[in-house]
């Protein structure tokens, strides 16, 4: 099985996210905290604005081109991204890693 293949399952792309996450909450000395896929940014994990655009930035740095997360919040409301759950992300990675593949 290729690595392209085995990305693109939720448990991966969730466990990858995780990673990614814990880097960020490291700064805040939460890098504790559970993640799944019903936390949300805002809420859960307490993440700002600024916070979302650095892990903006490591999404582009793991998997290129290929997953927009720009594209991806621009399509919402205010609302929307605060509601925001790591599994909607989860599942948008997903999509767009099958899409590119």
């Amino acid at each position: 099985m290729s690595i392209e293949t085995t990305a693109t399952d939720e448990s991966t792309v969730l466990a990858q996210l995780s990673g990614m996450l814990q880097q960020l909450l490291e700064e805040y000395g939460l890098d504790d905290a559970e993640i799944t896929m019903e936390t949300t940014f805002h809420d859960d994990l307490e993440l700002e604005s600024v916070d979302l655009v650095a892990l903006s930035g490591q999404l582009r740095e793991h998997y290129g081109e290929r997953v927009n997360f720009a594209t991806f919040i621009a399509e919402r409301d205010l609302e929307e991204i605060i509601a925001l759950t790591v599994g909607e992300l989860v599942r948008y990675i997903v999509a767009s890693l099958r899409a590119a593949a």
